[in-house]
């Protein structure tokens, strides 16, 4: 597969904080990337980085092998980047259209763009599986429906690269599997997907590849299928894991 998105030794501080260290970061074109690491391993910082909203004090970032600035969301999204954050940025007594055509320009006046608006995305939920009322405000709707709202969105922008941050963390155990469902079909469809997340069972059961950030750093990246939980918590926490199964075999004495 062809590099969509190259990160070359970047870094990041805060006030007495190095929160990104020589970090670097090969992302290909239709994989399911997962960025994992512990709370506070620098994993956001780092994707805030590449979606404009930090400029790192070092570093370079390349999009299809061209060298690129990212000073602003304005210019990740041009690129083709986009970002669903934690906490979903959606206005909650506004429409799902509303949401979806905010920050949109307008050449018709707004009424005649809701209807082409309206148009272009059905086709596009239609091809993505990815339903949502277009006119139920966000405050009536599921978190797992304001999460496919906020896919939609970075969608309708022609993302090809789509990082979620904590994508799971608010989700049902069903919602989570109809996720992964959309995660999968969205790659099949050719886009490259970044996970940040924490949670090891998540990496092995959907991502492809994975990349192992600790104290600020990249342990390692490594593909999927050529590791285990057991491995991955080792790297995440910087000393040998030993599972609760494995500590029930351990012989008192």
């Amino acid at each position: 597969m062809d590099t969509l998105l190259e990160l070359k030794a970047m870094y990041k501080y805060f006030p007495g904080v190095c929160a990104n260290k020589d970090v670097n970061l090969n992302v290909k074109k239709g994989e399911i990337h997962a960025l994992l690491g512990e709370n506070g391993a620098g994993k956001t910082t780092l994707m805030n980085c590449v979606y404009g909203l930090y400029t790192p004090e070092k570093g370079e970032i390349f999009w299809k092998n061209h060298k690129v600035s990212i000073n602003s969301i304005k210019d990740a999204i041009n690129l083709g980047i986009g970002m669903v954050h934690q906490h979903f940025m959606l206005v909650e007594n506004m429409t799902v259209l509303e949401n979806i055509m905010l920050g949109l320009p307008s050449r018709r006046g707004i009424f005649l763009d809701k209807d082409n608006i309206s148009n272009k995305l059905a086709i596009l939920m239609d091809k993505y599986g990815l339903h949502v009322d277009l006119q139920s405000e966000i405050w009536q709707l599921s978190v797992g429906t304001q999460q496919k709202v906020e896919i939609i969105k970075v969608l309708y922008r022609q993302a090809e690269l789509i990082i979620l941050d904590e994508p799971t963390a608010v989700l049902t155990p069903d919602e989570v599997e109809t996720f992964f469902t959309t995660l999968r079909l969205l790659k099949e469809q050719g886009h490259s997907i970044i996970i940040i997340t924490h949670k090891l069972e998540e990496v092995t059961k959907i991502a492809d590849t994975v990349s192992v950030l600790r104290g600020g750093e990249k342990i390692k990246t490594i593909a999927c299928s050529d590791t285990d939980e057991n491995t991955l918590a080792s790297m995440m926490i910087g000393r040998e894991f030993i599972s609760n199964n494995q500590r029930a075999k351990v012989p008192y004495g």
